[in-house]
């Protein structure tokens, strides 16, 4: 079932409006994705949820699931845990080195602070595809 998609023969509305995101945000957070994936031929995933301690380990092993996990790369927040981790593949991470990618989860911590959780993770992976640039 997709955002904005009817359910027939039930009174609960679709699992991902219970989240964090509002509609709007999650079709903004699509499109943040759909042009990191694009403009870059790297593969981005955003999950947020709670992270099983210890928390990289977590992070990597869900990175680990992806399709392609060489030339993916995965932000997961967990905001109740005040946690972000970004995993980036072999072949992503010679496009977007750690010292990138911290620097694109400082920016991000700074928006989570700030309450805007949605607003953080476009921003990152706007931030992340720039670095990585074309592919």
């Amino acid at each position: 079932m997709t955002v904005g998609e009817k359910q027939t023969g039930s009174e609960n509305p679709p699992e991902v409006l219970d989240g964090p995101f509002s509609t709007r945000q999650l079709l903004r957070i699509d499109e943040a994705l759909r042009l990191a994936d694009q403009g870059t031929g790297l593969v981005f995933s955003v999950f947020v949820g709670g992270l099983d301690e210890p928390v990289r380990e977590h992070a990597q092993r869900l990175h680990r699931q992806l399709a392609d996990p060489d030339k993916s790369v995965l932000i997961a927040v967990s905001p109740n845990q005040r946690q972000l981790e970004i995993i980036t593949g072999r072949y992503a991470r010679k496009r977007i080195p750690d010292t990138y990618a911290k620097l694109a989860a400082l920016s991000m911590a700074g928006a989570f602070s700030g309450g805007d959780l949605a607003g953080g993770i476009i921003n990152g992976l706007d931030q992340l595809a720039s670095h990585a640039g074309k592919g």
